[in-house]
């Protein structure tokens, strides 16, 4: 894949947009990310290439190295909310290989709070496994400080409820 920059004369903004070669995997990935996600992504597919708009966001790999740097304030409880969201979200829709480097932190400043949204930028891992653990990103090392943050900052009951919460938003979305 590479990327590619589209500069508006009229007013001089950009927008960044991918090419990549297409293949049914990507394309399942991205119709799935589009209907069971909370997060849309715009994309077109011409013959054998695909076109998808930039994803904003800091990478996983990076933001977690100083998680502080990235919106001033750090919310250990929001991420790990977000992260245990992400984690369900990627099972059901057999999304995987979602590494730290495979998923952006989108930081949404609030008036006083910082929210995440954790989004996927690679859909071209769909369910190629029988096994689950490959869809579920607690469980790849390269995550292992999210994992962390959330077994030290909530509770079990706190994480069925998210994943409970998210599970229903699932099925209104699916609706």
């Amino acid at each position: 894949p590479f990327r590619i920059k589209i500069v508006n004369t009229l007013n001089e903004n950009h927008d960044y947009y991918y090419i990549k070669r297409a293949d049914a995997s990507c394309i399942y990935g991205l119709e799935l990310e589009h209907l069971l996600s909370p997060n849309h992504i715009n994309y077109m597919c011409i013959g054998n290439t695909i076109v998808e708009e930039h994803i904003i966001g800091v990478p996983g790999d990076i933001f977690i190295k100083n998680p502080a740097s990235y919106g001033g304030m750090f919310n250990e409880v929001r991420i790990c909310k977000e992260f245990v969201k992400f984690n369900e979200r990627c099972f059901v829709r057999l999304l995987g290989d979602m590494r730290a480097y495979n998923f952006v932190v989108d930081v949404i400043q609030d008036f006083d709070q910082v929210q995440y949204r954790l989004r996927s930028i690679d859909f071209d891992q769909q369910c190629f496994e029988g096994r689950v653990r490959i869809y579920l990103p607690q469980f790849y090392k390269e995550n292992l400080p999210f994992v962390r943050y959330a077994e030290q900052t909530i509770s079990l009951e706190t994480v069925e409820q998210y994943r409970s919460e998210e599970r229903a938003l699932l099925r209104k979305r699916q609706k």
